[in-house]
């Protein structure tokens, strides 16, 4: 009965230690939820990124505010490893490479406040996407590997290099000033001389399944799925949507006629950065498809843009980053009969890139020296650029030709004419190198074009502020939209064909401040609109499996901004073919949120049609299953289950095996008690003898 009492009384206090376990972390651990990781990506020959080990890396926090301060982390520091606190100016390529030169690092926690530091620049590579572009040994070799323009002479390449522990950046400064002060009381070095324990240490976990190359990770991903029927791949493809529309409704379904002309206008939609989903893009990507959606704009309401001889189509490219996943896919689809148009039926291309800086003077239409050479070719293209300068006559801004011995920048129009010859142009704000210091940083801001809003204003204010960038964006929309149309054989009056600021300025707010505005809850689809509950920020990194949160919002601001309201119910709309006569082929149908009226309570909802669809931004190369393709793009993301930031207290190795002891000591001393207890149990814990009763 005894013995019974003593084990509830344990089980008791072990239910209660587990309770109270949470609580007990809560009070050894400070969580670092304002974080993001540097996540290990693949492609056919090797791996870049960061990753830490099974169960995180941990190490002593020291502060790196400049070069002297290395030396502590690299050789004198006594306690190692360190955790390094990396301010700003000195997140650089060379002193990455030389914490990952030394045992003693065993990851870095970078400090990147809002606006960048004198050392930050790109962290691209100086030749972007090489080796999957037009030039080659075959086509143009003059130019290839950058060899006559370098694009991109800020890049220093970190984001291509792979590094043994892991990389976390800090976005939060409240965050940021805890780990600075517990830095400052336990761990600051006192006259060189070392602090005394407890230390203020960290620990980071992102542990990455994938491993090696792409070759490896999706043989692995494959072999679990056969040998072990476990669907827990390694790796992912890095893939999403294209976005597609056409002034003239075509058949999504069927086969354009040899005979059907196109005008194509080109942009891409994704960005990076060193860090996993931090990626504004503002002047890499949004810059240009902003520019386009509001061409398209401009079209859609032109009258007689649905009777022109030639059919204009609008292309938004995803992936493109990557070694141009997007454009690829699209050229790839359009050549094999998988897509309604050919590579034959494209009349000309116009392409929108880097356009955000700069492009209230001049922009620079660049086109391709090697085509040019043929005589049919130039003359077409000479025509086109003849079209720009028609269209710029009274306007702001001048359409520029660079050295005619001058290369495309890296661009998708590149791996259209890697199948094909087509007369076209890029446009940009930079002449040669890239007017854009942060090409795929962080700092890729709204900064970084100019954007700024006056002080005061609500974000509804700010949402409909017509800014300085928004004008001159506007501008370049009104150039495209007028240069689409002469293309297109139009013979009207230009001067109608005008961009909306109004517009663009809606656009630059939602894409690059605040994407949680009025205007994006008003045109969304209901069925989407948990979106703003689930993502915290926009990001254009491309991702992985799915429409990401990004291609949404594109989607539905070119259904906006292109379609027309259909008088039609809600369940009409949300199933189209139950109508008479559904033309289901040709357009596509969303019921969106809408605005609410004056003096509502709730917005009205309608429905939309427009002829705006998506397409698989996936590389052939994984269709093919040819992992190892030098012709299409090969990167993969690693999977992950945990990852994680945390600081806590950590005391000295002496105490740490005075602990271990003392409890292995106090683990002995308990077993060999409880063996005593268990052998004398019916001794000790046996009730008083019961005396038998006697009669005399």
């Amino acid at each position: 009965m005894g013995m019974e009492v003593a084990v509830r009384w344990i089980s008791a206090a072990l239910f209660i230690g587990l309770c109270s376990a949470n609580s007990v972390e809560k009070k050894i651990y400070i969580t670092l939820n304002a974080t993001a990781p540097c996540v290990r990506l693949m492609n056919a020959t090797h791996q870049i990124g960061c990753q830490s080990s099974l169960s995180g890396d941990t190490g002593v926090i020291h502060l790196v505010e400049q070069e002297s301060n290395l030396s502590w982390v690299l050789s004198d520091g006594p306690n190692p490893p360190y955790m390094v606190l990396l301010e700003s100016n000195m997140f650089t390529r060379d002193v990455m490479l030389s914490l990952k030169s030394s045992s003693r690092v065993s990851g870095v926690a970078a400090i990147l406040p809002p606006s960048p530091a004198p050392g930050q620049l790109s962290p691209d590579l100086k030749c972007p996407n090489d080796g999957f572009g037009l030039y080659s040994l075959n086509y143009g070799p003059e130019y290839a590997h950058c060899n006559e323009t370098l694009w991109n002479p800020e890049g220093n390449g970190l984001s291509y290099d792979d590094f043994p522990f892991p990389v976390f950046m800090l976005k939060d400064e409240n965050e940021t000033q805890v780990i600075r002060q517990c830095y400052k009381d336990h761990n600051h070095p006192r006259e060189g001389a070392a602090p005394a324990f407890p230390l203020c240490a960290m620990q980071l976990s992102s542990h990455m399944h994938g491993v090696k190359d792409t070759v490896t990770c999706m043989r692995r991903s494959r072999g679990q799925v056969s040998i072990t029927l476990n669907t827990d791949d390694v790796c992912d493809p890095l893939s999403d949507f294209n976005v597609w529309t056409t002034t003239q409704p075509i058949n999504k379904s069927g086969v354009a006629s040899p005979e059907d002309r196109f005008v194509v206008a080109a942009a891409r939609l994704d960005s990076r950065s060193f860090f996993w989903e931090v990626a504004p893009g503002t002047d890499s990507a949004v810059s240009g498809f902003i520019v386009l959606l509001a061409a398209a704009e401009a079209l859609a309401r032109t009258p007689d843009v649905e009777s022109l001889p030639k059919n204009i189509m609008f292309l938004l490219f995803q992936g493109e980053t990557f070694d141009y996943i997007g454009s690829s896919r699209m050229v790839y689809d359009m050549t094999n009969g998988k897509f309604p148009i050919a590579l034959e039926n494209i009349d000309s291309f116009i392409e929108l890139n880097q356009i955000g800086i700069g492009t209230s003077s001049e922009i620079w239409a660049h086109t391709d020296p090697v085509s040019l050479r043929n005589s049919t070719v130039n003359e077409q293209v000479q025509k086109l650029l003849a079209s720009f300068s028609k269209v710029t006559a009274g306007m702001n801004i001048s359409v520029r030709q660079p050295n005619q011995s001058q290369p495309l920048p890296p661009s998708s129009f590149q791996r259209f004419l890697r199948k094909r010859i087509i007369p076209g142009a890029v446009l940009t704000d930079h002449q040669a190198s890239f007017a854009n210091r942060y090409y795929q940083s962080v700092y890729d801001l709204g900064e970084n074009i100019g954007l700024r809003y006056p002080d005061g204003l609500t974000p509804e204010e700010a949402l409909n502020h017509i800014t300085d960038t928004a004008k001159a964006l506007a501008d370049v929309a009104s150039l495209v939209a007028r240069t689409l149309y002469l293309q297109a054989g139009g013979n009207g009056s230009l001067e109608n064909i005008t961009a909306n600021a109004q517009t663009v300025t809606r656009m630059l707010y939602g894409f690059v401040i605040n994407w949680n505005n009025s205007w994006f809850h008003s045109i969304i689809s209901q069925d989407k609109n948990d979106i703003f509950t689930k993502q915290k920020h926009i990001s254009f990194y491309v991702s992985v499996n799915e429409q990401t949160f990004s291609t949404v919002l594109v989607e539905h601001v070119l259904f906006n901004l292109t379609g027309h309201h259909a008088n039609l119910t809600e369940e009409q709309c949300r199933d189209p073919k139950s109508i008479p006569h559904p033309d289901t082929n040709f357009f596509n149908y969303i019921w969106v949120q809408g605005t609410k009226a004056e003096n509502a309570s709730e917005p009205t909802p309608y429905c939309v049609r427009a002829n705006v669809w998506l397409s698989r931004a996936l590389s052939p190369a994984f269709e093919l299953a040819d992992y190892s393709s030098t012709e299409y793009s090969t990167w993969t993301e690693s999977r992950w289950q945990k990852v994680g930031a945390r600081i806590f207290l950590v005391a000295s190795r002496e105490l740490e095996i005075i602990t271990l002891v003392t409890g292995i000591c106090v683990l002995i001393t308990s077993m060999v008690l409880i063996h005593f207890l268990n052998a004398k149990s019916n001794i000790l814990f046996s009730g008083p003898q019961e005396h038998s009763s006697v009669s005399y």
